[in-house]
């Protein structure tokens, strides 16, 4: 069950409608690595998770990234001002202003529709972690991206928020794959010797030094 809470998780304010911008952030609403995806990614992987401290951890991710969702909509909402006027568009999808009336729509910044495609679930929970921990990369990189092209102090507050947000996630998942290294897709890495090969097809040759991958581990480092 699900339930919502009328609070934002965080306070949302810009300093002035941009609807350029507004559009730019549209695809962390319904784009490739936004935050719909994320949402729908972790719920639907959690239906086959046995374990329950790992699914609710699935569960719990889920559900913060609907309430990212509804952070960067109101924030689209408030840098789209309030007037349908598609001459404010100096570039990307006129789309909000001539189908939704400003609503914020379940595309990306070029205007195509948010797809279940985007979803990735494997019923392997060493590969949908692993999966995951990319996800949280991907979004990370994108804000990063929004981060440098808007001056508007507020709702820098609101990405720095979001990528500290995507940051502890990505830690989350990171400890839940330390804690099953031995399970599922990961069980029997290495085992064969062919998985320890390493073709060198570079001319006029490798710069790589290690030919023998070792099983992947995110043990912390010893100092």
């Amino acid at each position: 069950m699900f339930t919502h809470d009328k609070q934002l998780l965080h306070p949302v304010k810009v300093e002035k409608p941009n609807p350029t911008y507004a559009n730019m952030l549209l695809d962390q609403l319904g784009g490739p690595h936004g935050e719909l995806k994320a949402a729908m990614q972790y719920i639907s992987q959690s239906f086959r998770i046995r374990d329950p401290e790992i699914r609710d951890l699935f569960l719990d991710i889920g559900a913060e990234e609907l309430s990212h969702m509804e952070i960067v909509a109101t924030t689209i909402n408030l840098l789209n001002g309030h007037t349908v006027d598609v001459e404010e568009v100096e570039a990307g999808t006129i789309e909000p202003h001539v189908v939704s009336g400003l609503c914020p729509m379940l595309t990306n910044a070029s205007g195509y529709p948010w797809t279940a495609s985007y979803v990735e679930v494997t019923g392997d929970l060493p590969a949908d972690l692993l999966s995951n921990i990319s996800a949280e990369m991907r979004a990370k990189v994108v804000y990063e991206y929004l981060h440098r092209q808007i001056n508007d102090k507020y709702v820098r507050e609101t990405i720095d928020f979001l990528l500290n947000r995507e940051e502890a996630h990505n830690a989350l998942f990171r400890e839940a794959l330390r804690k099953i290294q031995d399970s599922g897709s990961m069980r029997d890495f290495g085992v064969d010797e062919s998985a320890r090969l390493y073709f060198d097809l570079s001319t006029p040759g490798r710069y790589f030094s290690d030919p023998r991958p070792t099983a992947p581990t995110f043990e912390p480092a010893h100092r």
